[in-house]
């Protein structure tokens, strides 16, 4: 009985201890430490090491996708789009890969297609990812991005309403602005009414996007519909002070062509109200008071602005305007030299 129990521990004993080595912790492979090597050179930002790294990987172990990716990723941005492709798409044939895993691939392959300007097959990858993840975020916002090159407005609006629905970010600028460019788009094709229609709905959508009044604006004024014209303009011009200046000179001509000649200087003071800061709408009330023959008030104007403004390039050249035929001409040539200065600041500043 003893020898029994004694052959029964020492069983036990040798099981205890074949099991502890059997499933005691298993040193990582090396060609998993090299890939943890390859990724801090990526993040160094150096691709020459990481690549020869990948390898190496990819050599010890051909199912290693990561590698794969990671070492396309990095022959796309160093040039090399058609060897990223080339690999890439040999991974899409592998057999039992998750869907994660299929995503990771094709949006990939939808980068490489873009890099090489090949926009259909860059479309077709990001649409199989739909497939695959129909709410995908990554892959709508890249089909919004190809419908935006490719003008395609209509596409734009559906990609970017599903966009807002699952992200539950609403943009209703967003929205207006690819009904605006619908609207362009049926003009450049002589579908006046088509455009109407496009540019009411943006309106409909955002009566705060800029853009649309400025499109109906041009409408109204192809249709000599000057009063609605002016009306748009102005709210375009509210909207955004800063592209104003863009149609300063239409909402000019149109008050004159209408014998309105006294709100010309009106609608320039209701934008120096609304923001004080618009150069545009500051010369140009200057340039109204000066034909009037209100020169005095013009330059008092255009000085008032100059303490705010010292560095305005376009505010010194009003200035030297009034002033030619007021001022003697050393201080001209010293209002010349300033804006020399400024000149040539603004244009080393861009260099840089």
């Amino acid at each position: 009985m003893n020898t029994l129990l004694l052959i029964a521990i020492t069983v036990m004993i040798a099981a205890g201890i074949a099991a502890a080595v059997y499933y005691r912790p298993k040193k990582p492979r090396r060609f998993e430490s090299l890939y943890t090597d390859a990724l801090n050179a990526i993040v160094r930002g150096d691709s020459k090491t990481a690549i020869k790294l990948l390898r190496e990987v990819v050599k010890n172990d051909t199912n290693h996708i990561d590698a794969y990716l990671q070492m396309g990723e990095i022959l796309r941005g160093e040039g090399n789009p058609h060897q990223a492709i080339k690999i890439h798409q040999s991974l899409t044939v592998r057999p039992n890969l998750d869907d994660k895993l299929k995503i990771d691939i094709h949006r990939s392959l939808a980068l490489d297609y873009l890099s090489v300007n090949n926009l259909i097959k860059s479309k077709q990858e990001a649409e199989f990812i739909l497939k695959l993840e129909k709410r995908n975020t990554w892959a709508l916002e890249f089909l919004l991005e190809i419908a935006e090159r490719e003008r395609d407005w209509v596409s734009a609006a559906k990609l970017a309403k599903n966009i807002q629905k699952i992200t539950q970010q609403k943009n209703a600028g967003k929205l207006a602005q690819f009904q605006v460019y619908e609207g362009l788009d049926k003009i450049s094709k002589d579908d006046r009414a088509g455009a109407k229609k496009c540019f009411d709905k943006a309106l409909e959508i955002d009566p705060n996007y800029g853009q649309t009044h400025r499109r109906l604006g041009d409408y109204y004024a192809d249709d000599r519909d000057l009063i609605n014209a002016i009306n748009h303009w102005e709210q375009f011009a509210l909207l955004e002070p800063k592209n104003a200046g863009n149609i300063f000179s239409k909402i000019e001509t149109a008050l004159y062509d209408l014998g309105r000649y006294s709100e010309v200087e009106n609608f320039y003071k209701r934008m120096l109200d609304k923001n004080p800061g618009n150069i545009d709408a500051l010369s140009h009330m200057a340039n109204v008071l000066e034909e009037k023959g209100e020169r005095q008030q013009a330059l008092d104007l255009v000085d008032s602005a100059m303490e705010k403004f010292n560095t305005s390039v376009q505010a010194h050249l009003m200035r030297l305007k009034l002033s030619i035929t007021t001022v003697p001409p050393h201080e001209l040539s010293q209002q010349i030299d300033k804006i020399i200065e400024l000149v040539s600041g603004k244009e080393e500043s861009d260099s840089h």
